[in-house]
This record gives structure tokens, sequence and C-alpha cells, in this order.
């Protein structure tokens, strides 16, 4: 579970340019794992409280390697109202950590190796799916923003929307 959650936090702090904005570029942290990248990027801190709440620092501090699709500010703002103040209390850790996980992928997954169609197992245990066409990269419905960001412990893709894994 710790692998899924690390890896999560990878995909999600990848660096793709956002569409509509122009966020301060994300300085590639190879001496950096992925929490310390994101805590030193101000457009994830939601993300960063979130993996904070979800007792997830330890595990994206860990040797990885993880993919992160993370989720920005603005992709946790677009979330119903009331919704990531919900998922933030401690009686709702497990449907946190659930989400949290589905954004990471075990193994380090760079832009180059993603395909048109292509599944991938995050560590929450349910498949993410990647899309290739006119107007980018997409993990599900999400847009990949800014791709490739290396860490310490496996690399980053921003996106622009929280990604949920499907109902069970």
């Amino acid at each position: 579970m710790k692998s899924l959650i690390i890896t999560l936090f990878v995909v999600a702090m990848s660096a793709v340019t956002f569409a509509g904005t122009n966020p301060e570029p994300i300085k590639n942290g190879a001496d950096d794992d992925i929490v310390s990248l994101a805590v030193n990027t101000e457009f994830l801190s939601t993300l960063v409280a979130a993996v904070k709440a979800g007792d997830l620092v330890d595990v994206l501090q860990g040797e990885g390697p993880f993919t992160v699709f993370a989720p920005t500010n603005e992709a946790f703002a677009s979330l119903p109202e009331g919704t990531l103040e919900t998922l933030l209390k401690p009686e709702n850790k497990d449907q946190l950590v659930s989400i949290l996980t589905y954004h990471v992928v075990s193994g380090t997954v760079k832009s180059t190796d993603l395909s048109d169609g292509m599944t991938a197992p995050t560590v929450n245990g349910a498949e993410i799916t990647v899309t290739i066409n006119d107007a980018g990269v997409m993990i599900n419905d999400a847009t990949v923003s800014v791709a490739d960001i290396k860490a310490s412990n496996g690399v980053v893709h921003v996106i622009n929307k929280v990604i949920l894994p499907p109902s069970k």
C-alpha cells in the first residue's frame, strides 16, 4: 500500500505545461524525494496537506521508485464544494488514502514510456488508463500539464484533475 501511495504522489508531480496557466517551473529534484519536491512546489501545497492527512509522507519518502500523478491546487479546488474538507477529516482517512494511492504507480514511468490505450496498476489496486491524442496526454480524464519531474525516489507528472478510483 505504501508503494502505491508513493507512486501516486510521483505521478502527480510530473512536469507538464498547464493549459491556460503558466505555473512556476518545477526544479527537477534529483536530490529531493517526492515529498520534498512537492513541499517546495507552491501549486502542490494541497496535495502535500492531503499526503500529510493520509499519513503517507514516510511512504512517499521511501526508497521507491514511484511515479506520482500529482493534482495541482486548482485540481483539488475544482472538486465539489466541501469534498476536500470532508476527505481531510480523520474519520475519512481510509477514503483519502484510497484516492491518493490511485495517483501512484510503482516504478519509474516516464512520459516516453507511455502509449495510447495503455493501462497501469496503481498502488490503490485499481488501474489507470493513458490516452494520447492531439489534446495531449491524459491519465483517465486528467490532462498531464508537466511531465517527467525527477526526484531521488521516482518521477512526478502534474495533472489538472483529481482522479478518482472506480467505485467498488
